[in-house]
């Protein structure tokens, strides 16, 4: 899928983003960004965006399964992440 001039710039900028300092949780939005953020809805996202703002232990937690996200687009977008293949 070709992007856009605006959205390869905005995918540089989500990859800078995306860079937690955990390896983990870089490989998990790496992933995302790799297989699904191209044919990601507006909505999707936008609910991403919002993922990215929240704290990295929350993430940890969210991502190892010890939480659950108490925002329900949030927790779905992390199962998804979290069920992509390595």
């Amino acid at each position: 899928m070709q992007l856009s001039p605006e959205d390869e710039v905005e995918l540089r900028r989500l990859r800078w983003k995306c860079r937690r300092g955990m390896r983990e949780l870089d490989q998990l939005f790496g992933r995302y960004l790799d297989r699904k953020w191209r044919q990601a809805s507006v909505v999707e996202r936008a609910v991403f965006l919002r993922l990215l703002e929240c704290e990295d232990d929350k993430l940890w937690h969210w991502f190892m399964g010890h939480e659950v996200p108490p925002d329900a687009e949030l927790a779905t977008l992390v199962s998804a992440i979290r069920q992509l293949p390595a």
